[in-house]
């Protein structure tokens, strides 16, 4: 499928990119010689070339970002829901443009880069809502004539770090809360999908200038690990939101913490699905196939382990082997295909590597990977999605590699795939395979899945908006999206009012002059 890329570019407003920073409507250049090549993994062409922002151009943002968040707190949150509410608008009429952008630049499948904008769209609608609903709570004062409540409040800046798998989704679901709480943002994209992210900026910058939102709200901010160093270490950042590996989630947050500053962590999983012998095998088939190979193995909900019962493991195997010899890897533009390439060529020697140390430690291969040739396959990202039995304790298994690597164990009791299923450093999201409902009542509660997610009957992978999204254990334990997780871009205050004529004093203590 051929996709003029360059018309893609021009419908959402991408003409210059020379542009390292924007405040919203005020694209800013740079001194900075540094630029980051965008390639596409889809033919390995080079999209565009993006210059990275420089120390004082961070500053020159978060100085923006700060004069404007004195004015956008005063703003009643259901006018800035309004602003989120044209801004879904504004996504609506562009999503195959910034879906077809997304597919070509990260290389998800079209679908799946449709779906992601959908789920921008989907948290606009929340936060709308939302908008209307930052609730808190009052309480009974033991002291008479006194009323005490909590409310909430905007805490500031929210610097936003996103991966490269989820190009904008991730950005939208912090930013759209964060703006309805009161607070203001300053995004920086992965330098893997630059491109996606200006696109963003041009779409939100028509509804900035429309409702007259102060210069700074919205920022992006184009750079490598240094603006991240300068946004985890920057004392007039509040909150720092950030989405990737474990070890880079640690590192923010010991640069966050030694400043007593909060930070929400989306970071690694390795997440199974039990398949119980009284699961529906047919349907556990699909779940499993799109949480393996969905994005190429490259979301961090993807499937990385099945815990089979003994009893249906032959035939589940078998069924399995089939699917994915079913599987077409191609173009992800094209629509038949069902999986698409790797995000670059360090992905593939990690994903080579894996196989190799899985080979090491004892897996056996059911279905073999390797590095796809031939012109259809010229930008070298296309890999074989693989399967290997294995033990739990391998240390490749107990390592997440961001590819479609599947690894078979076997289980005889439903406690013994419980403690496999939790028996890794990771604790994102899990999921049971049964038609038994004292199984399924067993893995979803406190001695089941020690997982943010735990689902039955569905996959790892695909979260809708409404529940809150993240995960224990080195995943981070951040919410986002769904539920209260607005509370995280908040501050609480608790008021007590005294409306008597006599200051009666807590627990009763006597202070009298």
């Amino acid at each position: 499928m051929k996709t003029n890329i360059s018309a893609v570019l021009k419908q959402l407003g991408i003409h210059d990119i020379n542009q390292a920073y924007s405040t919203g409507s005020n694209w800013g250049k740079t001194n900075n010689e540094t630029i980051i090549e965008s390639n596409s993994p889809v033919d390995g062409k080079k999209i565009a070339a993006v210059q990275v922002a420089s120390k004082k151009d961070y500053d020159v943002v978060v100085e923006t970002a700060q004069k404007a968040f004195l004015e956008w707190r005063k703003v009643p949150a259901p006018k800035r829901g309004e602003m989120v509410r044209q801004f879904g608008e504004a996504l609506r009429e562009n999503k195959e443009a910034l879906g077809t952008l997304v597919s070509y630049e990260m290389g998800k499948s079209l679908q799946e880069g449709f779906g992601e904008v959908q789920e921008m769209i989907d948290i606009c609608d929340f936060a709308v809502g939302l908008s209307r609903q930052l609730y808190g709570l009052t309480m009974h004062s033991e002291r008479p004539n006194h009323r005490m409540y909590e409310q909430w409040h905007p805490i500031g800046i929210i610097a936003i770090i996103s991966a490269f798998n989820f190009p904008v989704a991730v950005w939208a679901w912090n930013t759209a809360l964060a703006w309805v709480c009161g607070n203001v943002c300053i995004w920086k994209p992965s330098e893997k999908t630059p491109l996606t992210a200006i696109a963003c900026q041009h779409i939100i910058e028509k509804v900035l200038k429309a409702n007259e939102v102060p210069e700074g709200v919205c920022n992006l901010i184009i750079g490598d690990r240094v603006i991240g160093e300068l946004m985890s270490n920057d004392t007039r950042v509040p909150l720092v939101s950030a989405t990737g590996s474990t070890r880079m989630g640690k590192a923010v947050s010991a640069a966050v913490g030694a400043r007593l500053g909060k930070s929400l962590l989306e970071l690694g999983g390795n997440n199974a699905i039990i398949i119980s012998k009284d699961a529906d095998l047919d349907m556990s088939i699909i779940g499993a196939v799109f949480g393996a190979v969905g994005t190429a193995g490259q979301r961090c909900t993807t499937t990385r382990r099945l815990i089979i019962h003994e009893s249906v493991y032959d035939n589940f195997v078998s069924k399995l082997v089939k699917a994915y010899g079913q599987l077409r890897i191609g173009d992800p533009l094209d629509q038949n295909n069902h999986v698409g390439p790797l995000i670059d060529q360090d992905a593939v020697a990690s994903y080579l590597d894996s196989i190799e140390k899985c080979k090491a430690e004892g897996g056996k291969f059911v279905v073999e990977g390797g590095v796809l040739t031939g012109d259809e396959y010229s930008s070298g990202c296309y890999v074989k999605p693989c399967i290997a039995e294995v033990k739990n304790d391998y240390k490749i298994v107990q390592h997440e590699t961001f590819a479609p690597i599947l690894y078979l164990i076997k289980y005889t009791e439903l406690d013994e795939a419980i403690a496999l299923q939790n028996g890794v450093p990771q604790g994102l999201s899990s999921a049971i395979m049964t038609l038994n409902l004292r199984e399924a009542e067993q893995f979803l509660s406190a001695q089941g899945s020690d997982c943010g997610i735990a689902n039955v009957n569905i996959g790892t992978s695909g979260a809708e908006i409404g529940g809150a999204f993240g995960g224990e254990k080195e995943t981070g334990g951040g919410r986002e999206s769904g539920s209260d997780a607005w509370k995280v871009y908040m501050r609480r205050q608790t008021n007590t009012i005294n409306y008597a004529n006599t200051l009666p004093l807590a627990q009763g203590i006597k202070f009298d002059l």
